[in-house]
């Protein structure tokens, strides 16, 4: 049974220097963001509550109020922050690639250890997007056309003869394979190691994006 001790309600709890706090703190927020991806993912947004997420970290439903406001911020948080993950780290390959055909290799390597990292994640955005209130969508979307633009850009270094709207239905097609692998991952029998997977799915994406 989970515990339903909420954090920081115990004497020793309450000594802990205020760097400690913090650290466990953001500890519990981390791990209520990931038990809500892999909820979310197996059972929908609609179908976990406050207290399955409370459960799944052991403390009670009304502890995990102490991190998020409530389920909606929960998913916000977790979108919100993929995207930003995913333009931070666009932003730090692209400032390492010498050139552009190896950034564009940088972006896609970067993108499919993201798929197979975060696949619970990528589950969520597909499905559950459109739950997010009306401004979180919009800073997600943002965020979103913000990376694409990334790739946009690099495709249009080594493609000068192909139309931007070219590129960006390609960065969009690469992203749909990409993105497809934790959902046949979840398929009994389909999934092959993750070794063979990575140098398919950066096979496959240069080779659409390329051709």
């Amino acid at each position: 049974m989970a515990s339903t001790l909420e954090p920081y309600d115990t004497v020793a709890d309450a000594e802990l220097p205020r760097t400690e706090r913090s650290r466990q703190k953001a500890d519990r927020r981390a791990a209520i963001l990931a038990a809500a991806a892999t909820l979310f993912a197996e059972r929908g947004y609609a179908g976990v509550t406050i207290e399955d997420l409370g459960a799944a970290v052991g403390v009670s439903g009304p502890a995990v109020y102490r991190h998020f406001p409530g389920k909606a911020a929960v998913l916000a948080a977790i979108l919100q922050g993929a995207s930003q993950s995913l333009l931070d780290g666009a932003e730090r390959v692209l400032g390492e690639a010498p050139d552009a055909a190896h950034a564009l290799r940088s972006l896609i390597r970067f993108h499919v250890e993201f798929s197979l990292r975060e696949a619970d994640v990528i589950v969520v955005q597909d499905r559950e997007l459109e739950q997010l209130d009306r401004g979180a969508r919009h800073e997600v979307r943002l965020l979103q056309r913000r990376y694409v633009e990334h790739w946009v850009d690099t495709l249009s270094r080594l493609r000068p003869d192909r139309a931007e709207t070219e590129l960006r239905f390609r960065a969009h097609a690469a992203f749909g394979l990409l993105n497809s692998t934790p959902h046949s991952a979840r398929i009994p029998g389909r999934r092959p190691a993750d070794g063979t997977i990575r140098g398919i799915l950066e096979e496959m994406a240069w080779a659409s994006l390329m051709s």
